[in-house]
């Protein structure tokens, strides 16, 4: 007994080496052998031993017990290197290869995307008996040709390139008055007004004074020269000749008056014809007559008998209807679909059973502010003078859109948060479907997304298979069915 108390300190070695690499250390077991074997490791050092042998013993006996305790520390931490700890996880890590070469390590791999999860289409189920009780009917999806009809209404307008305004240059006052009425035809070259100016009889005056002051010295200026008017010999100087230039330029000056005095009496509308008159009478004329510039109706009428009339006063408003504006009111959406050159239809109420044809020729460049349209300009001949300004027509205009994806309107359901159609997928069952639709022409709308060709819809008692679907609670998939 006494031996093995003495020998119980390699008590640490023995169980040190009976650890393998597969068991975790028990640090408990250091532990209690480190509170409980403190007591019989003093035993061989103080039997028989003086006190300064005790005290070195005792020295050496503590160095041994820290020795031995580092290498079971040490002992320990190389079992348990081999297997890294575990997370907080549960999952056991590995450590890494110190031999391992760059060329050998391995990328990780990432997880792979997830599928999305198909949802199931949602249907309503109705039975042949149903459908037909209810009776519906179904249409195919088709593609057939688009073309939009743009319905409004025109005014007639006069054309305002063949509009005219008759005023007077002078001042004076009206003696005769030929047009004495509004609304009365006139043809160009008729004459309408008749004006007594006296600035204007004073201008003929002058006119027949400076021509025939032009007449004298214009026969002066000849009967100096020969007869022949050629200069045979060249006579000496006798002290005439500055006579002779005088008189050329005299009959020069009165070529010039005479010139200016004919100018003033065309700028003021005075006719080549009224000049040659007063050219060979020699007596000015008392009145000047104003004449109609084109052929037209009388619109508009100022000139009394006996007025007083001003230089750039209005007197007439004749207007040329042979040719008339449609001016038609288009709505802004529509616009994109308008352009120059289109043909339209024009019909009038008061003459059922006419069409007139016309086209577009102008596309104004502004909106109206109240009502939100354009006005584009229609020219129609007026053939008998049956249009008549401010009268209202039906314009209609047809554009061709080419071949587009359609349904019937009937099949659509309009639910204000977008529109929605039951497609048959046979066998009792139709499937709500959102669809995006463009045009609207002729009782179908263009299809845009939702639809393929061929697929059928439900276009006649729709209604009653929505209602089915709302009481089970089916509602379309977003997008349509995937």
């Amino acid at each position: 007994m006494k031996n093995k108390r003495f020998f119980k300190p390699f008590y640490f070695c023995d169980q040190l080496s009976k650890l393998s690499w597969d068991e975790s250390p028990n640090p408990s077991f250091l532990r209690r052998q480190e509170s409980s074997d403190v007591g019989w490791l003093w035993i061989p050092v103080f039997t028989g031993m003086t006190w300064k042998k005790k005290v070195q013993g005792s020295v050496l006996m503590i160095l041994l017990v820290i020795g031995i305790s580092g290498v079971a520390f040490l002992f320990a931490s190389a079992v348990s290197a081999p297997a890294f700890a575990q997370g907080h996880a549960g999952h056991t890590a590995q450590p890494p290869s110190a031999t391992k070469k760059p060329g050998d390590i391995k990328p990780p791999t990432q997880p792979a995307p997830q599928e999305p999860v198909a949802e199931d289409v949602p249907q309503v189920d109705i039975t042949p008996e149903q459908q037909q009780l209810i009776g519906v009917k179904t249409v195919r999806v088709s593609v057939r040709p688009v073309q939009k009809i743009i319905r409004t209404v025109g005014r007639v307008e006069a054309d305002e390139r063949k509009l005219a305004t008759i005023n007077t240059k002078i001042e004076g006052w009206i003696e005769k008055l030929y047009v004495d009425f509004t609304g009365r035809y006139v043809k160009k070259g008729e004459p309408l007004v008749e004006i007594y100016s006296p600035e204007l009889l004073a201008t003929q005056q002058e006119f027949i004074s400076a021509l025939k002051w032009a007449g004298r010295q214009t026969g002066a200026a000849r009967s100096s020269e020969s007869p022949h008017g050629d200069h045979v010999e060249t006579p000496p100087a006798t002290g005439s000749e500055p006579v002779f230039d005088l008189q050329k330029m005299l009959a020069k000056d009165a070529a010039a008056a005479l010139d200016a005095a004919r100018q003033r009496l065309r700028l003021w509308d005075i006719s080549e014809k009224q000049i040659r008159k007063i050219e060979e009478t020699g007596k000015p004329v008392r009145t000047l007559t104003l004449y109609s510039p084109v052929s037209g109706f009388v619109t508009q009428k100022m000139a009394v008998q006996g007025m007083k009339v001003m230089p750039g006063e209005k007197l007439f408003d004749i207007a040329d209807l042979s040719t008339l504006w449609i001016i038609a009111d288009i709505y802004e959406q529509e616009l994109p679909f308008i352009r120059v050159g289109q043909p339209a239809r024009i019909t009038l109420s008061y003459v059922p059973g006419r069409e007139l044809s016309s086209q577009i020729d102008y596309i104004f460049p502004s909106i109206a502010a109240d009502t939100r349209t354009a006005k584009v300009r229609l020219t129609l001949p007026n053939t008998g003078g049956k249009l008549k300004p401010q009268m209202y027509t039906n314009v209609e205009i047809r554009i061709n859109l080419g071949k587009r994806l359609t349904i019937p309107e009937s099949a659509v359901i309009d639910t204000g948060r977008g529109q929605v159609v039951y497609v048959d997928r046979g066998s009792g069952s139709f499937e709500p479907r959102e669809v995006q639709l463009g045009l609207r022409s002729d009782g179908y709308a263009e299809v845009l997304r939702g639809l393929k060709n061929g697929e059928k819809v439900a276009s006649s008692a729709n209604f009653l298979i929505d209602s089915e679907a709302q009481l089970k609670g089916i509602k379309p998939l977003k997008g349509g069915s995937r």
